[in-house]
């Protein structure tokens, strides 16, 4: 009889089921969020970025529409939708194409996207349009035009922790040359890929154009010809 007991009390215990109360779904539910969210904030914050390109400043090799993949990798590091950040170990190099809050605070520090052209400490100077680094005249096969025999502009010097920043369409660039230097605390990485790139008017691309962006991207569904294959997935 005892052991029948003991047999019959296992059994119970057997057949007895934890029920999730509606609190531990939600509790879980809520939990996975939040770690999507950090992941999210991580990625963001200190390795990748999406962005697009929203003016003609880099064409041709930039053009308006490429939507890049920005690695923030050893550049720059915050917290996504604040101004915190603080820059990590990686300089920029020269002629390396580099996204960077621009030192304009009476737009809001926007972000733009140049090449690096003068890195601290170089002498820079600018003759019937070709641009001379420390007396050299540099090679810019990327440029959009041919130089420009009308600009001119003395001699300078690059300060410390300083970046000179140039448009490669250099004829239609808003750069280093009018709003000056970039400090290295600006910089925010560089792209390595174009995942999407799209025909479209430049004002489609600009801050605020939400619902004009989201009819683009319906249209290039329906209309596939202004999505720009041959750029998908080039690397720089």
């Amino acid at each position: 009889m005892a052991a029948e007991a003991g047999e019959a009390i296992i059994v119970e215990k057997v057949n007895v089921k934890h029920t999730d109360t509606v609190g531990d779904r939600v509790r879980r539910e809520v939990l996975s969020w939040v770690w999507v969210i950090l992941a999210f904030l991580f990625i963001e914050g200190t390795l990748v970025q999406a962005r697009v390109i929203p003016s003609g400043s880099m064409e041709r090799t930039v053009l308006i529409g490429d939507h890049l993949i920005v690695s923030r990798f050893g550049y720059d590091a915050g917290i996504p939708f604040t101004d915190y950040h603080v820059p990590l170990w990686r300089e920029p190099k020269r002629q390396q194409i580099i996204v960077f809050r621009a030192p304009l605070p009476e737009q809001g520090f926007p972000d733009f996207i140049k090449r690096c052209i003068g890195l601290p400490g170089d002498t820079l100077e600018i003759k019937q349009g070709v641009v001379y680094v420390n007396g050299k005249a540099l090679d810019e096969p990327y440029r959009n035009q041919p130089p420009n025999p009308n600009e001119n502009r003395p001699a300078f010097t690059v300060p410390p922790d300083s970046y000179f920043m140039m448009g490669d369409n250099r004829e239609n660039s808003y750069d280093s040359r009018y709003w000056g230097f970039v400090p290295r605390a600006n910089i925010i990485g560089t792209p390595v890929i174009i995942y999407m790139s799209i025909d479209a008017p430049e004002e489609v691309w600009e801050p605020g154009h939400v619902g004009e962006r989201f009819e683009t991207y319906f249209n290039s569904l329906i209309h596939p010809h202004e999505v720009r294959w041959r750029r998908l997935f080039h690397t720089f």
